[in-house]
Parts: structure tokens; C-alpha cells; sequence
């Protein structure tokens, strides 16, 4: 029976070795850390019994993905969890915009604007089961629906600055378009900034924005369940130097598949001699978009905001205007730290209470830095949320700060704190991470990860389709 090795057990590399599996390869998935699940991790980084998200913590793409939907990860145990509003955004007025589940809703949350927020998010949420599809695939397949592709793609490349100016009237969907587009880590001057916010934002209305019960890691548990079931195998704490320790001489060979669910900088380490030269520059090359800086926190109460409607979701986008969220990100683009920077917060225990002891909460927050930024933000931090949130940091009973370094010693693949695992420029947006995508141009080793289409996210499609490419390649 064929062989496969896949390094790496985040979301990728599990969705690859289960694809490999199902079609009857012996399957073996290597993870350096402990605990697998690369970003989908659930940890005790505070105090005993609060459970924290390391990495990802609100799955709009996981729970949209068209491979995980074909899993029976229920069986699993893992179970979705909403917010009555998958998004809330507060302003200095006291009062927040929110992104609703309906349509309907949405209306009424926008007012003057709904039109406008119709025309951008309606057409890829009518037809979402074909367009998620297409979302989620390589850059250079021929999508299901070219037609709604080419207008997406006609919105999404213009900068995110002014699509958000001549679409919208008020400063509230302002605002709310500004915090989605965010999650891009581009400059809002920069094309392809609106991508990412435009199929999440569409998303919320077709599957909404939820969190795994009992924390991330409850997704990577229901995955090993799966592969499990179809034969395949995972060690944890087994670091793999080079592609020879599993299989030396094999790859150029005919040998097994290998797999690799890292970015290039890992790859080139793993197996820089067997790249071919124009392949091994290329990886070289390869550019890592902003870090992270993130906090985790242990608190006595639930954050209290000012607004309200915050109390109605999981994640809050804390920034203010239109105007402050570009000043914010432009910052993290040209290595510059934002005195008041944008960020993203998630409050899952809200509405999922098996993450902390009774009557406490857990939160987790960070914002955009320039790549291997050693500042400390927490203080740029705590400020914000006391601007939405006065009273904050009396709630606050511990809390883990893990600025880029840190991020990357936990988790090799955030490369000075990325979590897409590389920009997404134009030229990396298509040739991601070189013109081929999942093939390395050496035989049977292919990339899986974040660093290869359709990028990063709680998903598992850029395993699924190395996966499958390789399979293709084997006949």
C-alpha cells in the first residue's frame, strides 16, 4: 500500500491526510508541538480552568467550508455555537453597528446603507453553496460561476478605502465595512483589500460567525476522529528536521507522498537540497504580510461595553471610524505601530460557558503590528478597550500577551507573527506561493498550508486540494 507523510497537524495538514486516507494510503501526520492543531489549539494560557483559543477562535470559513462539511466531525463531538448577531462594531456615540444573520435584519441595522450593503454581499450569499466553492478553490481553476467570480473579483480589487467611501453615506457601515476589510492586512490604498471582508461579511448571513463548544480545539479533535476512523495516524511531539528523517533517498525515488502543512521559510529548511533552484528562489522570495500582537484574558465579568449590542456577539471589531481603521492598518504596512490601533476581540463565553469556571469569562484580542514587531501594545491595547469598555481592566484576573516572537515559538508557521502564512499582494494572491501553488517541482513532495490557495482560515481547502492534486499526479 502507498505511503504518505504529512508534517504538520493544523487544519491543512489534518484535511490532507484524510483526503490521502479515504483513498487508501497508509497516512501519517507529524506535529512538533504537543498538542496538534497548529492555530486550532485550546489551551490554559491564564489560570487553571480558562480555556484559550490560541490561534483562531471564530470560524465563519470552518463552518462554510465545503470539505469539513462533507466530515461527520458532529459525530466527533464538535458542535457550532453563535452569538444572536455575528458581529458588533462600537462607536464613540455609545451605540454599535452590528452584522446581523439575516438580510432582513441587516436592513434595519444599516438604514440608509442597506441598499448598498444588498448590492456588495446579496448576490454571493443567494447563490453561497457554488460560491464558497469557487471562494475557497485554486486561483487558476475554472470557477462554477464565472459570471458572479468576474464581479466579485471586479469589486474585491479595488482598495478597501474607496469602495467603503463610494458605497456607503453613513460613517456606521463605514465603520463596519472598515473592520472586515481589515482582516485582509493590507493597506485600505492597496487593491484586493476588500477580498476577505466581502466573503465574510456574506458569510454571516448564510452560516453565520461561530466558535467550536469548549474552544478551537474541539475542531482538530474532530478531525483526528476522522482520520482515525479511515485508518490514518497522528504523532504529536515529534519534530521533523529534514524530509530525510521520514524517508530517505524515496522522494526523487518514487517513494511516498510528503505533505508539508508549513510556509516556505519551514520548507526550505525541511528540504532546501531537493528543491530545484528556480523552485528553492522563489521560496526565498516569498513575503510574510504583518504580525499579530495578541492578549488572552482571564476576567471576573463579562467585558463591559458601552454598547449594548456588543453583549449580542461573539467578536468585536473595536476602532472606531472608517478613517481611524485605515490610519491602523496603513501603520502595520509601513512598519509603523498605530496609537490607537484596530482590533479584533472575541467574547465566546457569552454564549459557550464551558471555557471558564462558573460566572468568569475568557477574551481574546489582538491587532496588527509590522512583522516581528518587539513593541509591547498592551497598553495601546487596554486604552482602546477602556475608550468602548470603560471599566475593562478592573474585570481582568490574568492575562497572556504573546506579541510575534512569542506567536512564533509557539506555532513555527506565524512567521514574525503572519497567521495568513504570507501577504496577500496581487502576485502572492495568484502565485501563492510560487506558479504551481500545491507542487514543489520535486516529485511527490507537495506544500499544504496557509501559504497556498485559498490562504489562510479554519477551512482545511488548501490540504483538500494539494491533496487532491497529488492524488491526480499519482494517476
Amino acid at each position: 500500500m502507498r505511503r504518505a507523510c504529512v508534517i504538520g497537524s493544523g487544519p491543512n495538514g489534518l484535511a490532507a491526510a484524510i483526503v490521502l486516507a479515504r483513498a487508501g494510503l497508509t497516512v501519517e501526520v507529524y506535529e512538533a508541538e504537543a498538542t496538534p492543531g497548529g492555530g486550532a489549539r485550546t489551551l490554559e494560557l491564564t489560570l487553571p480552568g480558562f480555556r484559550h483559543d490560541f490561534g483562531s477562535a471564530v470560524h465563519p470559513m470552518g463552518a462554510a467550508s465545503p470539505f469539513f462539511n462533507t466530515l461527520p466531525l458532529g459525530n466527533h463531538g464538535l458542535q457550532w455555537v453563535h452569538g444572536t448577531a455575528a458581529l458588533a462594531h462600537p462607536l464613540d456615540d455609545g451605540t454599535a453597528v452590528t452584522l446581523e444573520h439575516s438580510l432582513k435584519d441587516q436592513d434595519f441595522a444599516l438604514g440608509r446603507d442597506a441598499t448598498a450593503w444588498r448590492e456588495l454581499v446579496e448576490p454571493l450569499a443567494v447563490h453561497w453553496r457554488d460560491f464558497v466553492v469557487d471562494a475557497l478553490g485554486p486561483v487558476t481553476r475554472i470557477p462554477r460561476r464565472p459570471l458572479l467570480m468576474a464581479n466579485f473579483g471586479r469589486v474585491a480589487v479595488q482598495p478597501a478605502g474607496f469602495l467603503a467611501r463610494r458605497m456607503f453615506r453613513t460613517e456606521r457601515a463605514r465603520a463596519l465595512f472598515a473592520g472586515l476589510a481589515s482582516h485582509c492586512f493590507l493597506g485600505f490604498d492597496e487593491p484586493l483589500s476588500p477580498a476577505i471582508g466581502l466573503v465574510i461579511g456574506a458569510a454571516a448571513h448564510v452560516v453565520g460567525w461561530p466558535v467550536a463548544r469548549g474552544g478551537s480545539q474541539a475542531i482538530t479533535d474532530a478531525l483526528i476522529g476522522c482520520l482515525t476512523e479511515v485508518g490514518g495516524t497522528v504523532q504529536t511531539g515529534r519534530r521533523i528536521a529534514s524530509v530525510g528523517e521520514l524517508e530517505a533517498g524515496e522522494l526523487d525515488g518514487g517513494g511516498a507522498l510528503m505533505l508539508c502543512d508549513v510556509t516556505p521559510r519551514q520548507l526550505l529548511a525541511l528540504a532546501g537540497d531537493r528543491l530545484q533552484k528556480t523552485y528553492r528562489k522563489a521560496m526565498e522570495d516569498y513575503r510574510y504580510g504583518p504580525g499579530v500582537f495578541k492578549i488572552d484574558y482571564a476576567l471576573s465579568a463579562p467585558i463591559p461595553w458601552k454598547a449594548r449590542e456588543c453583549n449580542r456577539a461573539i467578536t468585536v471589531h473595536v476602532g472606531g471610524t472608517l478613517e481611524e481603521i485605515a490610519a491602523s492598518e496603513y501603520a502595520a504596512r509601513h512598519d509603523d505601530i498605530a496609537e490607537r490601533p484596530f482590533m479584533l476581540v472575541a467574547q465566546p463565553t457569552l454564549f459557550d460557558t464551558t471555557r471558564a469556571p462558573a460566572g468568569k469569562h475568557v477574551a481574546w484580542v489582538y491587532c496588527h503590528v509590522p512583522n516581528g514587531c518587539p513593541v509591547d501594545m498592551t497598553g495601546r491595547i487596554e486604552a482602546q478597550l477602556e475608550r468602548f469598555a470603560p471599566g475593562f481592566k478592573d474585570c481582568v484576573l490574568a492575562r497572556h500577551v504573546a506579541g510575534p516572537a512569542v506567536l512564533e515559538r509557539m506555532d513555527a508557521n506565524l512567521v514574525g507573527g503572519d497567521i495568513n502564512g504570507g501577504e496577500l499582494s496581487r502576485r502572492q494572491f495568484v502565485f501563492r506561493p510560487a506558479l504551481g501553488n500545491y507542487y514543489t517541482g520535486t516529485k511527490n513532495l507537495y506544500l499544504c498550508s496557509s501559504s497556498t490557495p485559498p490562504s489562510g482560515g479554519v477551512h482545511g481547502m488548501c490540504g483538500y486540494h494539494a491533496a487532491k492534486m497529488a492524488l491526480r499526479r499519482m494517476g
